[in-house]
């Protein structure tokens, strides 16, 4: 029940309600000092649905307390309600802080691991204090949360704290409210807490003195400045770490990882390090600063060059700080950045496990800085870039999840949803009284280990917010994992389960993350990604919707050409440029026009004639109306990643690396790749034609044009063909027909590409289009279970007012 405060000087007793992140983040303190200064009697404690608060005094002073709690909450606090009523019973005298109650559903959230805030770093730099040097400080604005977290309410007995009884000091600052460690459930010091410890793995004992007059975490450093690479025990999982200016220990890692050449990422000291290797704008540098601490991805335009073996073929760079004290111990005297990628072979989970990280990191890193506490959650750091003048999340996990998501107007009555997300870069979404909760990043789950922990944490987060589904959602893929799990789940929990397109997801990922409302008017949705099962059992993947939540109609494609191989061609982008070109001008138009190219001998010593087969009898050659398809062809051309790329994505994102920007900027549209909008046979759907692309593109090849050019003629026509299509779709240059659409929703992983990105929404902005874009969940696969989730609760919103009109 809300009942508004009312305002006048008669002494009342109210029961205030505070729902949202309100546990582990220091409310129950804010709480007692602004009702003790208030003069208000009363008490304050934790339950299973957040903060319950209980007060006596003028009904005046008790709305200033209500007033000052929304405007001035603790810093990593999110409030999502505050509902008053009267309070029954007799209150005591002064106000105190009691135990935390359960028993009843969890309607609180978990906090998101934060980063240590600037008083815990004074303090562990400060030698004139006990927790000098000391590699887990923390309060209640700052540290673990999810990643320690296993059960609610979200006291210590719940977290891997739970082992280590605190000591006197720490009992004191624990247990005072006016200590910013009031009922910090991290709180711990050299004396009663988690202890690090430099270790050789094959347990042969150290000589500390070879590296350090400190202590282990110094002595860590010293092996990394001797070109040793060391595993580190991490806030979610082992990391490994290495010099980044030295390009043979660099060589080295990427071997014993098995990981040829997706980029790794650095962390340094302070932006002083950074601006010495990349440019950073006020808004990047914020970022790198923030108390979500992400990696940013940079301009690789600093003064100082890193050598080639860190991103290879790219022209960015990723950079953290140190969000823990254990890692700004460990960089205080280094004045170079720092490898610091996952601890894990490549494509499996990031290690969590102390006996596991022994026996599968042994044989990359020979020294490990381990601790005693444990990791109850694995999370991966997260990655975010700026674009379009804002920062976008690319992967969303430490600093970011489980913070839930507020959705739009009209999804009140959603009841408790499961969405079970996608295949590669997995994530689950929980929808629960009106919010959303998108699970940390996953990985890919066509790996066993990655598939398990994806079901671990399903169990996990359905625990810690007592989540009972009224109904499942899944992708419509037939072989997705993820799919097959809910599918599974439906049967055997006898709950419905809402099946919904990929794409469709992805433009309702976006349309709810923009707070657009469940009633709006359908939106254009520009969906441009890699793969997704269509409705007609085709392969999507450049996709123009009217979409809203409800449905959707396709307006618009990329052209539909064979992936011969199917994951091969995937894996190998000559095999799509020999598609595109078969498909376009045949291989005999090729030959004659372009066979002097370097390009066409490439090609030629390929096996052709099985690949033409496979076409020709479709088989494992289904057809793809793929964007990212479309980019790995074209980086083959140009001889990026032309026989195979490493990981997903690469050809496109060395694509985007050569661009050059003096083209993009002052070259005229004339000279754009022309893709321009015939209609498909037999659908009479609209597409984007490339074969004058294709021409322009060997022409230029020809006539010895720079790569770099032509990747910047293919960005432009590319965007400019896009925004074409969305000025035909919406009919306005029909004469008396009323436009179809006047907003445009950009999703899927290719808007991940800066130069794609910013030139699709500043075309589409000069049409005088509204353009909704992602910025805190990602485009990618990643925001997918998002969308499933909003789609599957407005058609059992939809469901239950049927119900209750038939009734």
């Amino acid at each position: 029940m809300n009942t508004p405060l009312r305002m006048a000087d008669a002494t009342s007793s109210v029961e205030i309600r505070v729902r949202g992140r309100v546990q582990g983040v220091g409310f129950r303190p804010t709480v007692w000092r602004i009702a003790s200064r208030l003069g208000l009697d009363g008490d304050v404690l934790n339950d299973s649905q957040g903060v319950l608060i209980r007060v006596r005094g003028v009904s005046s002073t008790i709305a200033a307390l209500v007033e000052e709690l929304r405007t001035s909450p603790p810093p990593l606090a999110e409030i999502t309600a505050i509902e008053t009523s009267p309070c029954e019973g007799e209150l005591e005298s002064g106000f105190v802080i009691v135990d935390s109650e359960t028993g009843a559903r969890a309607r609180t959230e978990i906090s998101p691991d934060a980063a240590m805030c600037s008083a815990c770093a004074a303090e562990t730099l400060d030698p004139f204090v006990r927790r000098f040097r000391y590699p887990f400080t923390n309060c209640t604005h700052c540290g673990p949360r999810l990643s320690i977290v296993g059960g609610v309410p979200y006291d210590r007995a719940t977290t891997t704290m739970a082992p280590f009884p605190l000591c006197q000091a720490c009992g004191a600052e624990y247990r005072d409210p006016a200590d910013r460690r009031f009922h910090a459930e991290a709180t711990a010091c050299h004396v009663c807490g988690p202890a690090a410890r430099l270790i050789r793995f094959d347990g042969r004992a150290l000589s500390f003195e070879q590296h350090s007059m400190l202590d282990d975490v110094d002595a860590a450093l010293s092996l990394i400045q001797k070109g040793e690479i060391v595993a580190i025990k991490a806030l979610g999982g082992y990391q490994l770490a290495c010099d980044a200016t030295r390009p043979e220990t660099a060589a080295l890692l990427r071997q014993r990882k098995r990981r040829d050449a997706k980029p790794f990422a650095l962390m340094a000291r302070d932006l002083d390090v950074v601006r010495r290797y990349a440019t950073l704008s006020e808004a990047e540098a914020a970022a790198l600063e923030s108390r979500e601490a992400p990696i940013v991805l940079l301009a690789a335009t600093g003064p100082e060059d890193l050598p080639d073996e860190i991103a290879p073929g790219l022209k960015t760079l990723g950079f953290m700080l140190p969000s823990t004290p254990l890692h700004l111990l460990l960089l205080r005297r280094m004045g170079r950045p720092v490898v610091m990628t996952s601890g894990n072979l490549s494509d499996e989970p990031q290690l969590i496990d102390d006996v596991e990280a022994a026996a599968k990191l042994s044989a990359i890193a020979p020294f490990a800085l381990t601790h005693n506490r444990d990791i109850a959650n694995r999370i991966d750091d997260s990655l975010v870039r700026h674009m379009g003048g804002r920062l976008r999340v690319l992967r969303r996990a430490r600093g970011y999840a489980p913070a839930s998501i507020q959705l739009p107007p009209g999804f009140e009555p959603a009841p408790e949803i499961l969405a079970y997300g996608a295949e590669l870069k997995a994530t689950f979404c929980l929808i629960k009284d009106g919010r959303a909760v998108l699970s940390q990043h996953q990985g890919d789950l066509e790996d066993a280990l990655t598939y398990d922990d994806y079901r671990k944490n399903l169990v996990l987060f359905r625990g810690l917010f007592d989540h009972r589904p009224a109904a499942l959602a899944a992708d419509l893929h037939p072989e997705y994992l993820s799919a097959k799990l809910a599918r599974a789940t439906a049967v055997s929990e006898n709950l419905p389960l809402v099946e919904v397109q990929h794409h469709h997801a992805h433009a309702a990922a976006c349309l709810a993350e923009n707070g657009r409302p469940l009633n709006a008017d359908p939106v254009l949705a520009i969906v441009l990604d890699g793969l997704g099962y269509g409705s007609d059992g085709a392969i999507w993947g450049g996709e123009f919707l009217l979409a809203d939540y409800r449905r959707f109609e396709r307006l618009g494609t990329f052209k539909p050409v064979a992936m011969p191989g199917g994951a091969q061609a995937i894996r190998e982008p000559w095999r799509n440029l020999h598609a595109h070109v078969t498909a376009e001008m045949g291989w005999p138009a090729f030959a004659m026009n372009f066979g002097e190219l370097d390009l066409f001998a490439a090609l030629t010593a390929k096996p052709l004639a099985s690949v033409d087969a496979m076409i020709k009898a479709s088989v494992n050659s289904p057809n793809a109306s793929s964007c990212g398809r479309l980019f790995d062809a074209v980086a083959a051309a140009l001889g990026i990643c032309f026989d195979r790329q490493a990981y997903e994505g690469e050809a496109a994102a060395r694509l985007e690396a050569i661009v050059s920007a003096g083209i993009l900027e002052e070259e005229g549209d004339a000279l754009a790749y022309p893709l321009p909008i015939p209609n498909l046979q037999g659908s009479g759907l609209p597409y984007m034609e490339p074969l004058g692309m294709w021409n322009a593109v060997f022409g230029d090849l020809i006539l010895k044009t720079p790569a770099s050019v032509i990747a910047a003629r293919f960005h432009k026509g590319l965007a400019k063909s896009i925004a074409a299509m969305a000025l035909k779709l919406a009919r306005r240059d029909e004469e008396d027909a009323p436009a179809r659409f006047d907003t445009v929703a950009l999703s899927g992983g290719c808007f991940h590409n800066k130069v794609l990105f910013e030139q699709v929404v500043s075309r589409l902005e000069k049409l005088d289009f509204v353009v909704l874009t992602h910025s805190r969940v990602p485009a990618n696969d990643g925001g997918v279970a998002f969308g499933q989730a909003a789609i599957a609760a407005a058609h059992l919103i939809d469901a239950g007012r049927v119900r209750q009109k038939a009734s």
